[in-house]
């Protein structure tokens, strides 16, 4: 197999965005995100490739004042375990830290994926109510059974 590398996202890397997404979220693991969705946020997102082949996607969203969320994680089932999904998030990090964040949440079911970056686990509750507006978008509302989890930066 060839290497892989890690870039921001193009325009032309939505469509295979959406269909990582895509994939994670028909197994409840991920909110679904649409191909108009991606476009507008295509800044937020860094990329995993191949050969010029898309296999993993993350995003970094600010969402008020010092606090970002990494979010949209995902990697192409055969390509997991390479440690791409980590060097996605290393990436989301320094973009983190170079936007002058102080602290960057997760909201997932991989807690011990982001145990190893320093995230520790907090009350869903502790994070603001502007975090919540996508939750009404999932099927799991208002049932949640994603762990909330949050690095300080500063």
């Amino acid at each position: 197999m060839n290497a892989w590398s890690v870039r921001p996202a193009r325009v032309e890397d939505a469509k295979a965005i959406v269909g990582l997404v895509s994939y994670y979220a028909d197994k409840g693991l991920l909110l679904p995100r649409s191909l108009s969705h991606i476009y507008s946020h295509i800044r937020d997102y860094m990329v995993a490739e191949v050969d010029g082949r898309v296999v993993g996607c993350g995003a970094l969203e600010v969402v008020w004042g010092g606090l970002g969320e990494v979010r949209s994680l995902a990697v192409e089932e055969g390509m997991r375990g390479l440690g791409i999904g980590r060097a996605l998030v290393e990436h989301l990090l320094e973009d983190a830290r170079r936007l002058g964040l102080d602290k960057v949440f997760a909201l997932t079911y991989i807690e011990d994926f982001f145990e190893q970056f320093g995230f520790r686990r907090v009350p869903k509750e502790s994070l603001p109510h502007k975090i919540w507006r996508d939750c009404i978008h999932c099927p799991k509302f208002p049932e949640c059974d994603e762990v909330a989890m949050i690095l300080e930066l500063t």
